[in-house]
């Protein structure tokens, strides 16, 4: 199953580089030469993160048999 999310994405320009992140999920952030390369970058870099926190919960919800799991869908305040 495939969802769409929408976050936040902030670019920065520095001397030689775009710094980018994620407004929404601390962690997720990247660099790039161009904005072309900090977007996919952080493209990247948010799908890494949502894999590996999705494989790390659903690891511990297998050692919890009372934990439950369900999507739930939220609107934002831009």
């Amino acid at each position: 199953m495939t969802t769409k999310n929408q976050f936040t994405a902030i670019y920065k320009k520095t001397k030689k580089w775009f710094i980018a992140w994620i407004e929404e999920i601390p962690g997720v952030n990247t660099q790039g030469k161009t904005i072309k390369e900090a977007r996919e970058n952080l493209e990247e870099a948010l799908l890494l993160i949502l894999e590996t926190n999705r494989a790390s919960s659903r690891s511990q919800l297998k050692k919890n048999s009372s934990a439950r799991r369900e999507l739930i869908n939220i609107t934002l305040p831009a």
